[in-house]
């Protein structure tokens, strides 16, 4: 049997955050009021991440907008996701909260891009036709290390410019030259858009360990894809949340999705890659990964599902194929390995009982299991009493509540008593 688990938490000191994001926002803005002209038409990108910050953000953004006599209106950045169609990125952003209502604007959607250009290997660079027609474009994202590669520029305002942007034509051709080039391309396409006059600039969530907003700040054209968005990056690396553990037989995770990582699972957390040509983690080293759910914002797209060793069968169900597929095949080598399916079993007792058995751990009650609700909230665990006795010896960690068991009646059990 899986030895009892007991939830614990990680203590974080020194945590930057941001009293209001809404208000730092609308602040970081401010150098453009000069640059609006009456009437004019601006496109606000929004993507399919979960930031926590997002609504309003990009509220913020349109009211600001608003109140210096332009005519704000959201766009999904989103490359292929929501099974690469208007109808199901704007379905994608209403699961994350950005509705007409909510943002005070109206969406406009289309898989339609314009080419703007080519890189020097004849790939072209698409753009979305929308963003193309409007009379400025804001960007909106959050700046993070990426999931696929290292690079100056990873995950961040460029990105969403160059793939976001770039619908489904354009994400799948800066892809197709596999993983080690994407970095590059992302750079040299964002650059090329911004030339083309029509980027106000980028407002560049950063988020801390806790997934709360750290600040918001205005990044000018010239700094996209340039040396202020590194600093940027560098920013984010150093807030990023991460396991407290270097070593775990097995790690249970309550929920993958796409608005939890672009991966599904976030392999800077979970220390896995698995990308044709880009080199493995060094940390965190864990033996087998148990996924059991997927979130209902990510609307089938089970990308990333590849990452974990087994799964319930309740899972599977869950999993709209046609619309993993097309990223999975948009993500090019980041999808070949990432869309292969787990071993399936019958429930989450199973699928967990598993993943033990696998991990090469002989003695259970040696077992290095933790659990965590998904990648986005590390810091938040349950573990079983041989990394118990490490936490008591850690002045970061504090247990939050009384020993259990990991699963009741086939499956996970409730994470607070109440």
């Amino acid at each position: 049997m899986i030895p009892q688990v007991t939830p614990i938490r990680r203590l974080l000191s020194d945590v930057p955050t941001s009293a209001d994001p809404y208000a730092e926002a609308q602040a970081a803005l401010e150098p453009l009021r000069p640059r609006i002209a009456p009437d004019a038409r601006i496109a606000v990108t929004a993507g399919s991440r979960g930031i926590h910050d997002l609504v309003p953000v990009v509220k913020a953004a349109v009211d600001w907008l608003k109140s210096v006599g332009a005519a704000p209106f959201v766009i999904p950045a989103m490359g292929s996701h929501g099974g690469a169609t208007a109808d199901g990125q704007k379905e994608m952003l209403a699961g994350l909260g950005i509705t007409p209502g909510s943002v005070g604007c109206p969406i406009e959607a289309t898989m339609e891009t314009v080419v703007v250009g080519t890189l020097s290997d004849g790939t072209g660079i698409h753009h979305d036709a929308i963003a193309a027609k409007a009379d400025g474009v804001l960007l909106v994202n959050r700046v993070k290390p990426h999931t696929d590669f290292r690079g100056p520029i990873e995950s961040g305002i460029a990105k969403i410019l160059a793939i976001g942007l770039g619908n489904h034509v354009g994400a799948a051709s800066l892809h197709a030259g596999g993983i080690p080039s994407l970095g590059g391309n992302i750079e040299a396409a964002a650059r090329m858009v911004v030339a083309q006059g029509k980027v106000l600039g980028g407002l560049a969530i950063l988020e801390n360990a806790r997934e709360k907003t750290a600040a918001v700040e205005l990044l000018e054209p010239d700094g996209i894809a340039g040396v202020a968005e590194q600093a940027l990056l560098q920013r984010a690396g150093g807030l990023l949340g991460r396991l407290p553990f270097d070593e775990l037989d097995v790690l249970v995770i309550d929920e993958l999705g796409k608005d939890k990582s672009g991966a599904g699972m976030d392999t800077n957390v979970i220390g896995r890659c698995w990308v044709h040509g880009i080199p493995e983690f060094e940390s965190p080293s864990i033996a087998t990964i148990s996924v059991h759910s997927l979130t209902p914002a990510s609307h089938g797209n089970a990308s990333g599902l590849g990452l974990a060793d087994v799964i319930p069968a309740r899972l599977l169900e869950q999993v709209d194929f046609r619309v993993s597929y097309v990223n999975a095949l948009t993500s090019g080598a980041g999808g070949a390995r990432r869309s292969r399916l787990p071993m399936v079993m019958e429930d989450d007792e199973a699928t967990v009982l598993a993943a033990a058995t696998m991990c090469g751990r002989r003695d259970w009650s040696e077992l290095r299991l933790a659990r965590i609700k998904d990648t986005l909230s590390p810091n938040e665990l349950m573990v079983t009493p041989a990394l118990l006795t490490e936490v008591s010896d850690r002045f970061d960690l504090e247990i939050t509540g009384p020993a259990r068991d990991l699963t009741a009646a086939g499956r996970l059990g409730p994470w607070s008593d109440a």
